[in-house]
């Protein structure tokens, strides 16, 4: 059944996001201490998975969502070296970008886009929006409480501010920080990379958690940025959903 068009949400949950959870868990193990201290090709088990992982679901997807994951692992590949290496905005194990994380970009990606357009999902989107706000609220609260993480503080309420003036995109980024939080959590814990104290090391009045609780705000370049090359490769078929998009709107007003 697709996920987009149960009527069950927790199977489009479970489906997108709690499959995304789990391989968040079981994928980066293999690139954690506790494997470096058994074996020295880690990280090249982490790849295998994540590249057998990718091609699975992009063998699963629609011709528009394969075209999608493929221009978000374009933009990882930039992003990564650009932020990590070049920036020094975070480091990797080994110093290093790993393959399997911009493929990961892309599954993540897909994930939470197939949970935002489930339309189990949709139908309660106002109620979950209203309890992932609150929730990312505390949880950079707490971050900047007991953490000291202005740094991530700043950035979520950032995009909580953005995200005001987004009603259409607000749950696909709402739930996108969520994500990337687990996703930094289980890394960090795991030592596959860890954030420096200050906000690109070069900041002090920026203090910074490892990781910190706001970093899905970099994430969202990202996200825009696939969508951006998809549009340039799809101008008609983008400008005549826009059009129909409007005449939708037009209707019900």
């Amino acid at each position: 059944m697709s996920i987009v068009a149960t009527k069950s949400s927790i199977y489009a949950t479970f489906r997108s996001l709690g499959l995304l959870y789990i391989f968040f868990i079981v994928g980066l193990f293999l690139d954690s201490f506790y494997m470096v201290a058994i074996t020295d090709n880690a990280q090249l088990y982490a790849n295998l998975l994540m590249l057998t992982v990718f091609l699975i679901t992009i063998l699963n997807v629609n011709l528009r969502l394969k075209k999608q994951m493929i221009f978000a692992v374009l933009i990882g590949f930039f992003g990564e070296y650009l932020f990590s290496v070049l920036l020094g905005m975070y480091t990797y194990r080994l110093e290093n970008v790993p393959h399997y994380i911009p493929f990961g970009h892309a599954f993540v990606y897909i994930a939470v886009l197939l949970f935002a357009k489930a339309s189990s999902i949709k139908k309660h989107h106002i109620k979950i929006e209203k309890f992932l706000i609150i929730f990312i609220f505390i949880y950079a609260s707490i971050f900047l409480i007991f953490k000291n993480d202005v740094f991530g503080f700043v950035m979520t309420i950032a995009t909580l501010l953005i995200l005001r003036k987004k009603p259409r995109e607000r749950l696909f980024y709402l739930t996108m920080y969520i994500s990337v939080a687990c996703l930094e959590i289980i890394g960090t814990n795991y030592q596959c990379w860890w954030w420096p104290k200050t906000a690109w090391n070069i900041i002090p009045f920026l203090p910074s958690h490892n990781p910190p609780s706001g970093i899905s705000l970099f994430y969202f370049l990202l996200d825009l940025g696939t969508l951006w090359m998809y549009k340039q490769f799809h101008k008609t078929a983008w400008k005549r959903m826009k059009n129909i998009r409007k005449i939708r709107l037009n209707l019900v007003n």
